[in-house]
C-alpha cells in the first residue's frame, strides 16, 4: 500500500519549498540591475528632457584654400538635453557691412550633448572681411 500511496503523490506547482541562497543572491542582483535601468530612464525623462534645445556654433581659424575655394571647419554642439532635427545654419562674409557671400549647411540629427562638425565653402578669402555664423532655425523631432 506505501507502494501505491508514493506513485499517486505528483509534483504540486503550489507547494512552497525553501529558496536556496544562490536563487535569492541571483534575485538580488536582477532586481537591482532591472532598479537601476527603471531609475536611468525615469531620470532621463524628467532631468535631462526638461533642458531646452541650446545651439552653438563656432568657426575654426585653420581656414584651408583649394583652388579658388576658401573652406571654414565648423563646430555645432546642443548644449541642451533635447533632440534637435533639421538644425539650418548660415555663415555670412561681410566685407565693409554688406554681405559679400553666404553659405549654409543642414544638419539632420543632433542629439543633446552632440557635436558636428563640418566645412563652409566660399569663392571669396573670409579672412579678407567679417565672418558670421549663426543657427538660423531647427525642427523638434
Amino acid at each position: 500500500m506505501n507502494q501505491a500511496k508514493q506513485k499517486t503523490e505528483h509534483f504540486n506547482p503550489f507547494h512552497r519549498r525553501e529558496r536556496s541562497l544562490a536563487e535569492w543572491v541571483s534575485f538580488s542582483i536582477a532586481l537591482a540591475i532591472l532598479s537601476t535601468i527603471v531609475g536611468l530612464i525615469f531620470y532621463s525623462w524628467f532631468k535631462v528632457g526638461k533642458q531646452p534645445v541650446v545651439l552653438e556654433v563656432k568657426a575654426s581659424d585653420s581656414i584651408r584654400q583649394v583652388a579658388d575655394q576658401f573652406y571654414v571647419p565648423f563646430t555645432l554642439t546642443n548644449q541642451g538635453g533635447e533632440t534637435a532635427d533639421a538644425v539650418q545654419i548660415i555663415a555670412e562674409l561681410r566685407v565693409n557691412g554688406e554681405v559679400e557671400e553666404t553659405s549654409e549647411q543642414q544638419i539632420n540629427f543632433l542629439a543633446g550633448g552632440e557635436v558636428e562638425e563640418g566645412e563652409f565653402i566660399f569663392t571669396r578669402n573670409p579672412q579678407s572681411g567679417e565672418l558670421v555664423l549663426r543657427v538660423a532655425s531647427y525642427q523638434k523631432p
